[in-house]
């Protein structure tokens, strides 16, 4: 499965620019020949608006649906749609949306870590389910940037068999090692192929740090952006999987009766 991360420079509280920036780089990715295109958090607002927010999310998904889930079926590929900053039921949520070849939405979550440290949770409301879902006959799940750093979130996914994991994330340059070396972790602990598409560009007083990466089950570098707007590609191999976990049976070697958390 060829996978494809757009490493997008979005404009803060402009969402219509984003929408249609959005819709010419997943065309780009199409043009490129790939499986799977993912997008980064909250692409179409930026990270984050602190003043009327609400007026510039998506409503229950409806603008997302209707615009990225059509160039889904149109294209026919696969669309990990980041996350966009969404209105539900009166409140607003971190939501990633995910698109079968069809158009169909096959995925939706909420993020559930609010990165405190930058007041998210003073606008969003935290999600309470992780998001497993099928892609070409693949096992896959998406999380979103700050979830990153609760490996509980990622092992509990990854028990019930995972293949590939998501991160979309809008992540600072002055912690991108950070990104790296988690995102890397997470890969090689549960022994998967792991993609992470990040923002580039300035909100407010905050640079984001690209370096969208995607690993393979070993930790192994496949391919990786640097610092500006850019795709990156990668083939995946899925027929490793079976014979690094057969190798290396983390799996079949836990010991959960003596793990509290």
């Amino acid at each position: 499965m060829k996978i494809s991360c757009v490493q997008m420079d979005m404009l803060l509280a402009e969402p219509q620019i984003n929408f249609e920036k959005a819709k010419e780089l997943i065309k780009s990715a199409v043009e490129s020949g790939t499986d799977v295109i993912v997008l980064p958090e909250t692409w179409n607002t930026g990270f984050f608006p602190k003043e009327n927010l609400a007026s510039f999310c998506d409503n229950n998904g409806e603008k997302v649906k209707a615009e990225i889930g059509s160039l889904a079926k149109e294209y026919n590929v696969n669309i990990v749609a980041g996350s966009v900053s969404n209105v539900k039921d009166g409140k607003i949520y971190n939501t990633a949306y995910i698109f079968n070849r069809n158009g169909e939405c096959v995925g939706e979550y909420d993020k559930s870590h609010l990165f405190t440290p930058m007041g998210e949770h003073n606008f969003y409301e935290k999600g309470n389910k992780i998001c497993r879902f099928t892609l070409d006959g693949n096992q896959c799940g998406v999380i979103i940037c700050y979830d990153v750093r609760f490996p509980e979130l990622t092992r509990t996914m990854s028990l019930k068999g995972l293949d590939f994991l998501f991160v979309v994330s809008q992540w600072p340059l002055i912690r991108k090692d950070h990104l790296l070396t988690l995102t890397k972790a997470r890969a090689i602990e549960n022994q998967m192929f792991l993609a992470c598409c990040n923002s580039c560009g300035t909100a407010y007083d905050t640079v984001f740090g690209g370096n969208s990466v995607i690993y393979d089950p070993w930790g192994s570098t496949l391919a990786k952006a640097g610092e500006s707007e850019d795709i990156i590609s990668a083939d995946c191999d899925t027929s490793i999987i079976k014979n690094i976990r057969e190798t290396i049976n983390v799996f079949a070697d836990r010991q959960a009766e003596i793990y509290d958390i």
